[in-house]
């Protein structure tokens, strides 16, 4: 049943990320209590912050908060000799230096003066592969709010790039991203939101264009 109350925001629970591509991620789930994000079932809105609602529209409204998906294509990292890439430009299984993951994902909103706002939790693990070992990868994320529909719309969209650090040959480590200012007005009427989600993923065309162009030698 869901809860009620002057201008509260509906939150469906997140939905599972996708499932780990090697035997080496099986089992090793991490706790979203880590990301921190989850203070109570309720989000707040400016009207619950005043101690008041501005007025009866707004003491009757109840907000949805979009659910978190992995964008299908973009639920795996995968970074190997550049000269040994397939015919596709992924890495070949022999030529892998690290695999990236998502595991799991979470999210919160608020909403004020008619701008939602939301806090999307991702934690995710690197691995090395047969040709991987120490180093650092910078981890490409993007996350974007899309309409939903005949015509899907881009409502909103964050990259990021997350520094992590390979300290030994054979290695797996965590690596987490809270981003806090995932915002967008929101949509009238307001049952469009059920229509709103949040697309999470792996961005290496995002990072590649990010790069610095090398320098010319004179």
């Amino acid at each position: 049943m869901n809860e009620r109350g002057q201008g509260t925001i509906r939150r469906r629970a997140a939905l599972p990320a996708a499932a780990a591509l090697t035997l080496l991620l099986a089992g090793c789930g991490a706790n979203l209590s880590s990301l921190n994000i989850f203070d109570s079932n309720k989000a707040t809105t400016e009207a619950a912050l005043d101690g008041a609602p501005t007025n009866a529209a707004a003491a009757n409204t109840e907000y949805e908060c979009p659910a978190v998906q992995v964008r299908t294509g973009a639920a795996v990292l995968s970074i190997g000799n550049e000269t040994k890439a397939t015919a596709e430009g992924e890495p070949g299984a022999v030529n892998l230096r690290y695999q990236g993951t998502i595991i799991r994902f979470a999210r919160e909103c608020h909403v004020a003066a008619g701008v939602m706002t939301m806090k999307v939790g991702v934690e995710g693990r690197v691995i090395t592969g047969p040709v991987g070992g120490p180093g650092k990868v910078d981890v490409p994320l993007r996350m974007a709010v899309v309409q939903e529909g005949v015509t899907p719309k881009p409502v909103a969209s964050k990259f990021v790039s997350i520094p992590v650090e390979i300290t030994s040959a054979v290695d797996r480590v965590n690596f987490t991203h809270i981003e806090e200012g995932l915002s967008f007005p929101v949509p009238s009427p307001p049952a469009l939101l059920d229509a709103y989600v949040v697309y999470i993923g792996f961005d290496t065309l995002a990072a590649q264009q990010k790069k610095p162009a090398p320098r010319k030698r004179r």
